[in-house]
């Protein structure tokens, strides 16, 4: 399995009424179209997937279903994270056998655990599979950083391939891009204001958040930082800002659901409960985002 290019983070679309039971017809016309417009890879359940919402049993039935949607057109990468080492292997195993390529394992959340509890738990994690784990790094979200030194470390376990950074800290980012450097191993940028600079330090892939609604925008991207051409990279960097810059109207991933939805990508459903929906004036604001990009009439 090639880690490189757009991997995008799936919102998980959601029927809008009170049970908010997944729509699979939804999520086969969202993958069908990014892969369509040049994704490398899917990647489900995580922070845009809504997994901290998702019951163990609705994750491993989503899945099957994305495996089956997805049909080894581009990998499938999936998130079996949980704060318990025991909830973590149990759903990492069932993901294996559901036939993802990979599992992106976030750090326990809520917990503040130290450098020896992580290095045991991800230890025990990938022991328990065969796959390829890509470790996840986002510490204003679990209140757990990843240091490098733990990163390190647990780079020389072979099937722990790379590690997805979306905390934004620069310091991080070279540090990791340094372990990469030295080693077989990985670094994915989960910062979509920081694609290009995490490319020139030797990032092989985006998990691009924003590629759900810009995937256009997101794919021009990585082609134009590939073939070095610089400019076009620089404007299509500066481009994604205009979807960023209204990404705080609500609560993840409330804008990013409404805007795929609004630019008639899916029908993807509202973030489920407690997350609320947008306001009809929030939408306005999205409808005049979404028509810097040609993506609403």
């Amino acid at each position: 399995m090639k880690i490189e290019g757009i991997i995008t983070p799936i919102v998980t679309p959601f029927y809008d009424d009170e049970e908010q039971n997944i729509n699979y017809e939804a999520t086969e016309q969202l993958i069908n179209h990014l892969i369509g417009h040049g994704v490398k890879g899917i990647f489900i359940l995580g922070s845009n997937g809504e997994f901290h919402v998702i019951d163990e049993d609705e994750k491993v039935e989503f899945t099957k279903k994305v495996v089956e949607i997805v049909n080894h057109r581009v990998p499938v990468y999936a998130g079996a994270g949980c704060c318990s080492t025991k909830a973590t292997v149990r759903l990492a195993q069932k993901m294996e056998a559901a036939g993802v390529d990979a599992l992106s394992v976030i750090t326990p959340y809520f917990l503040k655990p130290s450098n020896a509890n992580l290095i045991a738990h991800y230890e025990k994690v990938a022991s328990s599979v065969k796959i390829p784990i890509i470790l996840y790094n986002i510490p204003k979200s679990t209140g757990c950083p990843l240091d490098p030194e733990v990163v390190d470390r647990l780079a020389d376990i072979p099937n722990i391939v790379g590690i997805k950074d979306s905390s934004g800290n620069l310091d991080t980012l070279n540090a990791y891009a340094e372990i990469a450097k030295k080693k077989d191993f990985s670094l994915l940028v989960g910062s979509d204001s920081k694609i290009s600079y995490a490319y020139g330090i030797g990032a092989v892939a985006a998990v691009a958040g924003t590629s759900n609604v810009i995937v256009d925008t997101l794919v021009g991207l990585d082609k134009a930082l590939r073939e070095g051409n610089t400019a076009e990279a620089e404007k299509l960097q500066k481009d994604i800002d205009v979807l960023r810059g209204v990404l705080g109207l609500g609560t993840v991933p409330s804008v990013m659901k409404r805007a795929t939805e609004l630019a008639g990508i899916a029908k993807i459903g509202p973030a489920r409960m407690p997350v609320q929906k947008l306001s009809a004036e929030d939408d306005e604001k999205i409808k005049e985002m979404l028509k810097y990009y040609n993506l609403y009439k």
